[in-house]
């Protein structure tokens, strides 16, 4: 398996001892795929950005008092090539890497475009962990049956993946249509925290907590956050997950499930900006840490 040259590489590791494939417990996929952006456009480059910017994230992780790549190796690998497939064929691609990767027994950590991406990651996870429990961290519920008359769009990648009977746990969300409302109010697969109702709670953690099953998947959609410190997104929603509430709730999901991949997704790259691409690195790199601590 072949992995980007070090000026390159997530964190800019040097040692290739820490970096190579062979060497490295959690390996980088970047899945620069974006074909149904329904707003603004340009997450195809949100992968690369986020490499790029991790060049300057610290190696020491002040919060854990570690740097966690010396713990696990940390292996980056070359953008996958979806050329012209899209749709179910893009899909499938995406599903068959992670699952070489999960074989090779890696943790995998996905640099996606567009949402849509997630969905083949966990068809390859549900294979793996029988009993998956999906946690999503995002500001759109993503259950439309379909959209725009397409069903692999990213505004229903969260639909295709109840459809395959998988848990499915929300935080964040504050924009949806009432097809997705009425879904979620009908099925017993679906936990939504809206955005409004953690403002509210100060026990929403704990309550978000015991949805999950043992084995949960994470997958952060940029736009979860607030636009205050996630400008670069393709449809901004205001009231959004702050960031020491995020790391809050993800730091009390890994202390108590098993969390076995996550995703970080629609980062859409502004000129002259660099704050979203960065604090997704940063995140990466701390939630990498919560879960190998």
């Amino acid at each position: 398996m072949q992995y980007l040259t070090v000026d390159q590489n997530f964190l800019g590791i040097d040692d290739e001892t820490k970096s190579s494939y062979a060497n490295s417990q959690v390996v980088i996929q970047s899945l620069p795929y974006e074909y149904t952006s329904s707003y603004l456009s340009g997450s195809a480059k949100g992968p690369e950005a986020i490499l790029k910017a991790s060049q300057f994230v610290e190696l020491y992780d002040e919060e854990l008092e570690c740097e966690t790549y010396l713990k696990t190796g940390i292996a980056t690998l070359n953008p996958l090539n979806f050329g012209k497939k899209i749709d179910s064929e893009a899909i499938t691609l995406i599903e068959e890497q992670t699952e070489r990767l999960l074989e090779d027994r890696k943790f995998v950590v996905s640099l996606g475009a567009e949402h849509t991406v997630t969905y083949g990651i966990v068809r390859a996870f549900s294979r793996k962990y029988s009993n998956l429990t999906l946690l999503q961290l995002d500001a759109h519920s993503d259950l439309r049956y379909s959209y725009q008359n397409n069903l692999y769009s990213h505004a229903s990648v969260m639909a295709r993946i109840h459809e395959m009977g998988i848990n499915i746990s929300q935080v964040g969300i504050r924009a949806q249509c009432i097809e997705e409302a009425t879904l979620i109010k009908e099925s017993e697969n679906i936990h939504t925290f809206y955005a409004h109702y953690i403002r509210n709670n100060p026990l929403w953690i704990e309550e978000l907590v015991n949805t999950l099953g043992n084995d949960v998947y994470i997958t952060i959609d940029a736009d979860g956050f607030d636009p205050s410190i996630m400008p670069a997104v393709g449809t901004a929603e205001p009231n959004g997950l702050l960031w020491n509430e995020t790391l809050d709730l993800l730091k009390r999901v890994c202390a108590e499930r098993n969390v076995v991949g996550f995703d970080i997704v629609e980062c859409a790259p502004v000129a002259g900006s660099i704050l979203s691409e960065y604090t997704l690195a940063k995140l990466a790199y701390r939630l990498l840490g919560y879960i190998f601590k």
